[in-house]
């Protein structure tokens, strides 16, 4: 099977797959705050990660390119409504451009189409220093996204089975690079512990990846002749891999997986993320309803974020980690057993 090939098939069973919805958001809620002595016209959605400054905590998470025609349409749409809402975008894995020129304008469409946005370039934790400069330059990226995928390639038929030596190369990459690298896990979390040592490199940012979103086992799965079904359920729910990595890394955290509207936006910004990263909510909308309905969509989410903050007494979507919350359910008993004093969160104080 070819590698575009591959990425049609990815698009395909994760649509048909769809969204775990374990990510641990349900066990998170908001105090009430009867006297938030706020407006909602005062209330701002700029975010920061690093030293990059984005006019909205959201942004489109790597899905894909590197599929001809076919994901050069689905990377065309998102370079557009990235554009008309002002949020960031990621291109999927830029490998497949950098082995065959050709696929080259399945990613460079995204530019061309927003020349001003904030854009992510894309690779494995396999790439070289090489590698990673041309991904930058092919799309004139604003950032570098590096993936950690060990489940998905073990679970891949074809895919690697030889991870030594990724966190010299990451590291040795975001020396040698001009623009922030953003190190990112695809659907299985980030713990405590890889939190920590990716913040002894020269990374930027951590993305979670959490679990409880689009599924890369199952995906992989679909496409082996005997599975390795007991990979399906593997991984740090979204909400715990958030307060993990936050907890250690000194480091912009970026939350991802499976999170679907404003209250989930509102509830990974509060455990300690600094943007939200969407893909499947995205991709599902833009084949399902088009380019417009999922622009009014986006709209739609920026303007329930800021409902949220105007209630919680917040006017910037940094005050959002300073407001109790009321941790149950297995996000609680995670949390505890991992060292993590859940009631920390209950007792925060915030005066705006």
């Amino acid at each position: 099977m070819t590698r575009a090939q591959r990425k049609r098939d990815h698009i395909n069973y994760a649509l048909t797959t769809g969204q775990q919805n374990k990510t641990g958001f349900e066990d998170v809620k908001f105090v009430h705050q009867s006297l938030p002595d706020a407006a909602l016209d005062d209330t701002r959605l700029q975010s920061r990660i690093g030293e990059l400054s984005l006019s909205s905590p959201i942004f489109v998470n790597a899905m894909t390119g590197g599929g001809g025609e076919y994901t050069s349409k689905i990377n065309a749409e998102l370079s557009l409504l990235s554009r008309e809402t002002g949020i960031g975008l990621a291109v999927g894995s830029q490998m497949s451009a950098l082995k065959d020129p050709s696929e080259r304008k399945t990613y460079e469409i995204v530019r061309k189409n927003n020349p001003d946005g904030i854009i992510f370039a894309n690779l494995g934790s396999e790439a070289s220093v090489q590698q990673a400069i041309d991904a930058v330059e092919m799309i004139e990226a604003d950032a570098l996204q590096v993936h950690l995928n060990v489940i998905q390639e073990l679970t891949m038929p074809e895919g690697d089975r030889d991870f030594k030596g990724a966190l010299e190369r990451i590291h040795t990459i975001a020396d040698r690079l001009s623009v922030p690298v953003i190190v990112k896990e695809t659907g299985f979390g980030i713990s405590k512990e890889a939190a920590m040592t990716l913040s002894g490199t020269s990374i930027s940012a951590i993305d979670v990846g959490g679990y409880g979103g689009t599924n890369f086992s199952k995906i992989e799965n679909q496409r082996r002749q005997r599975m390795l079904s007991y990979f399906d359920d593997w991984g740090i729910p979204t909400a715990a891999s958030i307060a993990e990595a936050h907890s250690v890394s000194g480091l912009p955290i970026l939350a991802s997986g499976g999170i679907r509207n404003s209250l989930e936006i509102v509830k990974a910004l509060s455990l300690g993320a600094c943007s939200v990263g969407m893909a499947g909510a995205i991709l599902k909308c833009i084949v399902d309803k088009g380019l417009e309905a999922t622009i009014e969509e986006v709209n739609d989410l920026h303007t329930d974020i800021q409902y949220l903050m105007c209630a919680l007494g917040c006017m910037r979507t940094e005050d959002l980690q300073k407001v109790p919350l009321i941790l149950t359910g297995e996000l609680y008993h995670w949390l505890a057993v991992r060292g993590l004093d859940p009631e920390k969160y209950s007792n925060r104080q915030f005066n705006a």
